[in-house]
This record gives C-alpha cells, sequence and structure tokens, in this order.
C-alpha cells in the first residue's frame, strides 16, 4: 500500500502520562486537545511522517488545583508555550508491527529526541465504509530536560514530583 494521509479521530484517541508523587504512588492525567497529521503505510510505518501537537492547557489530571498549578509557569508557562510538538525523523521496525519512532519533542521551548515505541494495532472499515487504523504508543520523558523543575523537598526524604514522565497514546485516524 502506498503512503496515504490519516486524519486523527479524537473520540477514538488519548494522550495520557503518569508521574511518581511523594515516591510513593502515581499520579495519572490526560490531555483533551491534541492534533496529529499522519502519512503513512500502516503495514510499514518506518517511510511514515508523523507530526502532533498538544495545547497544554488542555491537561487534565481531575484536580482543579493541580491543573492550575501544571498551566502556570512553575510547569507547562501556557502563556509563553501553548503548545508541545513532536516531528518524527526517523522510524526503525524493531518486531512485526513494531516500531521505534524517534523525533524532535518541543516543550517549553525546549527540543529535545525522544523515542517513542509504537505499535501499529490493526486497520479496518467502521460501519459507514470508512477506512481506519490503530496505533499505541509509549515512552518515558524526563520533566527536568524541558525546564520543568519545580518541586518540593519531602520531610521524609526526597521530592514531591519525580521526574520521569511515562506518556501512553492511543490513536486512531481515518483515511483521508
Amino acid at each position: 500500500m502506498a503512503k496515504t494521509k490519516w486524519v486523527l479521530d479524537p473520540a477514538h484517541s488519548s494522550v495520557d502520562f503518569s508521574v511518581r508523587h511523594m515516591m510513593i504512588a502515581n499520579v495519572k492525567g490526560t490531555f483533551n486537545n491534541f492534533n496529529a497529521e499522519i502519512e503513512a503505510d500502516p503495514a510499514d510505518l518506518t517511510t511514515a511522517n508523523i507530526a502532533f501537537s498538544v495545547e497544554t492547557a488542555s491537561v487534565d489530571t481531575r484536580n482543579k488545583d493541580r491543573d492550575g498549578h501544571l498551566v502556570s509557569a512553575d510547569f507547562f508557562d501556557v502563556e509563553n508555550h501553548p503548545t508541545m510538538t513532536f516531528k518524527s525523523t526517523s522510524i526503525e521496525k524493531t518486531d512485526e508491527g513494531e516500531y521505534n519512532v524517534t523525533g524532535d519533542l518541543t516543550l517549553r521551548g525546549v527540543t529535545k529526541q525522544e523515542t517513542f515505541a509504537v505499535t501499529f494495532e490493526g486497520q479496518g472499515k467502521d460501519p459507514w465504509g470508512n477506512e481506519k487504523a490503530g496505533f499505541s504508543a509509549a515512552g518515558t520523558l524526563n520533566r527536568s530536560d524541558y525546564g520543568l523543575v519545580w518541586n518540593a523537598a519531602l520531610e521524609t526524604g526526597g521530592v514531591l514530583v519525580g521526574d520521569k514522565v511515562k506518556v501512553n497514546l492511543q490513536i486512531q485516524a481515518a483515511k483521508a
């Protein structure tokens, strides 16, 4: 199959994350507003072009006070950096339907190379005849690499917020 444009289906997609809290638990969150531009042959992603953007103000951890802190200058600084972006630069097949997608991630004005493990989940037609494809992606970022360094020391030792942030994407896209 030739490389085709795919349009993100936001109703069947998600951008989620988790981070250690107080060194004893994980706090989860999601971003509600995001978009992707995908040009790919789902059967062979090695030649794909993938661009992703996330509106950082759409962060949702189910806690208004925490979300308010996350959009402040202490974390995402959405007033100056309203968008987080990713653009693929290389894609390596690691197994059947499994890939390492490397690209430039920009967050808070800092761009670093990151790699996500991507799985092609399958392809088929929906009940209305539209061709759909599904992908999942996972990776880990160090938030301090992007200037997200706010923290608080704990009386018992350690810190309030961990540095490693686990990222998980579930993507469904329709053939354009």
